[in-house]
């Protein structure tokens, strides 16, 4: 069955379609074709790529209001030449999304109805940035897909497993029991990788302590003892955990009730500048791509090398953190377009983690592709690169849940 899948982030919307069986296997199968809408300020990029692998670029100078029509000329790309690789929409079996926030009952894989449409809405102000961006993608299916079935694939179900230790704030006992709780996300690219660095090692899942470390536009570690999520460091929002593109992460809710009273900022003002001025765009004042970042300090610009010092000190931290959750790590596993891509980041960041007993080769770091293992011969720790497989594993989901409609 052709398969669709829907993957909205923060800052990109990403398509694939996969071509499975009903039973798939756990080797990723590569895509039929490929497209990435991706916005930077106001500029919006549009990259396609077709069965053959060629890649086809357009870029707007201005990005439009309405992402949604973006999106529909992405995905007509499919059956338009000189990127097309179906006949037309119906060839189409089912369409897959990346949800990211499930909320205290949407956590397992599952049919999109208008009662889980509402469910997902329901939850949208706790993840502003990609739950409102999921459900435009189901609508643009429902009009370019009619009748076709949609599954919804939830980026906090994975963290599920976490104990009460890790999951409950310790605000009143009343913040719990309205829903209010740590739920992790990056919950479909850490299980992936949790079970992709075991067949790496040559490994059984449930034998290994592995920290996943999800590095991208937005960034998430997770503590995974024998498959399962024990810790992570994003909570009830994407907000929370290590530094981010746009968004910092462990910040002092102080400073917020400061500039409330202080400065009079309203709720609005101050979401927009967790969301989308802190990070690595708000220290550096340059761009919330680490390439960009890089690049700047690379020329002595100061905040940029700022925004890159605390990025990695944020995410040693968080690994040593996590090893704390776990009693102990076999593995690290690099992950994302910051994870798979920056040796300068996993130099950094591992260069502090000998007390784990961490150890990088960095002939391998240097040329690492995913996937790989870049950790010496005498490392007491894995240290693996793994490509991000979220679209795939979304795909596989589908293909199980409707192979007996």
């Amino acid at each position: 069955m052709k398969i669709l899948v829907l993957n909205s982030g923060s800052s990109t919307q990403k398509s694939a379609l996969f071509e499975l069986g009903s039973d798939p296997s756990d080797q990723p199968a590569p895509p039929l074709w490929e497209g990435k809408l991706e916005w930077d300020g106001d500029k919006e990029t549009l990259a396609v790529k077709n069965a053959n692998g060629k890649k086809f670029n357009a870029e707007a100078v201005v990005q439009p209001k309405d992402r949604r029509s973006s999106l529909a000329k992405m995905l007509q790309k499919l059956w338009q030449p000189p990127t097309q690789t179906i006949r037309d929409g119906s060839e189409i079996a089912v369409i897959g999304h990346r949800i990211v926030h499930g909320g205290p009952n949407l956590y397992q894989p599952t049919i999109v109805t208008p009662e889980v449409k509402q469910a997902i809405a329901e939850v949208s102000a706790i993840a502003p940035l990609h739950n409102k961006a999921g459900l435009q993608g189901i609508e643009i299916a429902e009009k370019l897909f009619p009748r076709k079935p949609q599954v919804a694939v939830f980026d906090t179900g994975f963290h599920r497993t976490m104990p009460p230790c890790a999951a409950v704030y310790p605000g009143p006992y009343e913040w719990f029991e309205r829903g209010i709780r740590r739920y992790g996300f990056h919950g479909i690219n850490h299980e992936y990788c949790a079970h992709r660095a075991a067949r790496m090692l040559g490994h059984e899942t449930s034998s290994l302590k592995i920290i996943s470390c999800h590095l991208g536009n937005g960034c998430s570690l997770a503590a995974i003892d024998a498959g399962k999520s024990v810790d992570t460091t994003m909570g009830f929002t994407p907000l929370e955990g290590v530094m981010m593109g746009t968004r910092g992460g462990w910040v002092d809710p102080g400073i917020l009730l400061h500039l409330m009273r202080a400065d009079h900022a309203s709720v609005d003002q101050l979401d927009d500048v967790l969301n989308r001025h802190s990070g690595l765009l708000g220290i550096s004042g340059v761009s919330s791509d680490m390439r960009d970042v890089l690049e700047a300090a690379g020329k002595n610009n100061e905040r940029a090398k700022l925004a890159f010092d605390i990025f990695v000190h944020r995410l040693q931290t968080g690994i040593a953190a996590m090893a704390a959750s776990l009693g102990g790590v076999d593995a690290i596993v690099f992950t994302a377009g910051i994870g798979e891509n920056s040796a300068e980041v996993r130099r950094a960041t591992c260069a502090r983690l000998g007390f784990l007993g961490v150890q990088i080769d960095e002939g391998k770091n240097s040329l690492a592709k995913p996937d790989v293992e870049i950790s010496t011969s005498k490392s007491a720790v894995h240290v693996l690169v793994i490509c991000a497989q979220e679209d795939w594993s979304i795909a596989r989901e589908c293909a199980r849940l409707t192979r007996t409609m």
